[in-house]
Order: structure tokens, then sequence, then C-alpha cells
């Protein structure tokens, strides 16, 4: 069963690092959009000295994974090792790809997406493409007061400062809106777009309430302990997570028992569990 969870894992960051590499050669590259880490350094080196991209992204990661064995040990694993020489790989076979469109939008958008979309495959598979995410924890290891996120929007950062002064702010701006888009969509990927949410309820009649719940949805229900600051009553606070398809019959249930219950909701992008949906991970080997 291991055996073929890591080849399906294996499959996907080879899918994921397909589709990245699309996001770069049809889109990215050849509008000089630089979306951050190793490729967007990569695309400038590229137009700067005619260097080509993905060997380029391989010669750069070199160095940072030497320097991860010898400061981090192999905490970063074989798997991002795989996605990325498999970036590079990808990235050069797709360069003579034609090229959709020159219209600046358009290309940072859907490179975004699709960059997006193929990072968040591989990063499912709990690896990486090296790039940023290593460097960071470079970062991270000689300044400990620079968090690893900090870590990776200065990387970032740092390879938009130098798209805009390559090239220039304009296309400086367009990479900040791949990185923007690309981000995103590797959240929608990790996540899916199945939010939950979740409904806190506070009335005189929790325990019909909770009760309906409980029979009519069958869904759990946690009872809280609170005090109203105003009035110092002690009140039981109802906590109840539902699909967003369920919300509109919880709210009827709710109205139907007390009209007057004070309701709140809000998103939650992941319940894992009874009831929910629950993705075991493979540990990164």
């Amino acid at each position: 069963m291991k055996e073929k969870q890591l080849l399906f894992d294996y499959l996907q960051i080879a899918a994921g690092c397909f589709i990245s590499s699309l996001g770069l050669t049809m889109f990215l590259v050849p509008n000089k959009v630089a979306a951050g880490g190793v490729s967007g350094l990569a695309t400038v080196l590229h137009y700067l000295f005619h260097v080509p991209v993905g060997w380029t992204m391989l010669i750069l990661n070199i160095p940072l994974f030497v320097a991860g064995v010898v400061y981090l040990g192999r905490s970063f694993g074989f798997k991002t090792i795989v996605g990325t020489i498999l970036f590079s790989i990808f990235t050069e076979l797709t360069a003579n790809f034609p090229v959709p469109t020159k219209d600046l939008l358009l290309a940072t958008v859907y490179g975004g997406i699709l960059l997006g979309a193929g990072l968040g495959i591989v990063f499912r598979t709990r690896a990486t493409t090296g790039g940023s995410d290593l460097a960071a924890m470079l970062i991270n290891h000689f300044l400990p007061s620079v968090s690893v996120g900090q870590g990776i929007l200065l990387v970032d950062f740092f390879v938009i400062l130098l798209d805009g002064v390559a090239f220039n702010w304009e296309l400086a701006m367009y990479s900040w809106i791949a990185l923007y888009v690309s981000s995103k969509v590797i959240d929608l990927v990790q996540e899916g777009i199945n939010y939950a949410k979740a409904v806190y309820i506070i009335s005189d009649k929790n325990d019909d309430i909770a009760k309906k719940i409980i029979e009519e949805m069958n869904r759990g229900v946690t009872v809280f302990k609170g005090t109203g600051a105003y009035t110092g009553e002690n009140r039981n606070v109802l906590l109840c997570a539902v699909t967003r398809l369920e919300l509109s019959r919880l709210k009827k249930i709710i109205k139907d028992v007390d009209p007057t219950a004070f309701v709140i909701v809000h998103d939650v992008h992941e319940v894992l569990g009874e009831g929910f949906s629950f993705n075991k991970k493979e540990e990164v080997v």
C-alpha cells in the first residue's frame, strides 16, 4: 500500500512539474514576467545572458542543495530533489512550445494559474521544487529572527526587484500579480474548494437547537461555556461545522426553533474527522 502511495506521489510530482513548466515557458518567460523564486531569477538571467531557463534553474539549485545538506541535514527530502530536477527538465522540454498570447495581463494571469496549479500538486505530496523554500530555510538557519515565510517573501522581493531593474518597473508590477495569483492557486489546490462553515450559536433554546441539528442533519455539536460581558449571565455557546451546502438548512433549523438566536458564521478552510474528508499524507521521503 505504501509503495502504491509512493508511486502515486511521484506521478503527481511529475504532473505538477509539467504543468508548472507550461506556465513558465508558454506565458511568463516569453513576456519577461519573473514570478519570484529561482524560476524568476532564471527568467531574468535568460534575457540578460541568453542562458536556458531550465538548466539555469537546476544550476542555481545545486548550491542551495549542498548548503541544505551541510546546514539543514536531509530534512527537505528526496522528493524535493526529484521535483527540482523534473521541473528543470520539463522547462527545457517545453521551451519551444507555442506562445498563446503576448498580452501581458493574460500571460501574467494564466501563467500564474498554471504555475500555481502545478506547484500546488507538488506540495500536496509534501515535496517542493527547491528554490525559494530552501533558500528561506537557510536564511532562517543563519538568521533565526527571520521566519521561513518571511524568508520566502525576501527572496521573491529580491527577484522581482531585479526584474524591475533589468527590464522595467511595469514588468515588475506584473510579476507581483503573477506571484499573487500563483500563491492563491497553490492554496486552492492544496485546500480544495469545498470550504466548510463554522457556526456559533447563542440562544435560550440551545438544547432544542442542538437536538434538531444532531437528529435532522446528523452533525455533531460542541457546547462551550460563555458569559455575557454586559449582563454577566452564563450562556452556553454551540459550535457546529457544516458544509456550504448544509448552511442554509442549519440556519432554517435555528430560525424555526429560535428566531432571535445570535448566530456567527465564518469560513473554515479545512475540517478533518468524522463526517468530513480526512486525507492522510505520507511523510517526506
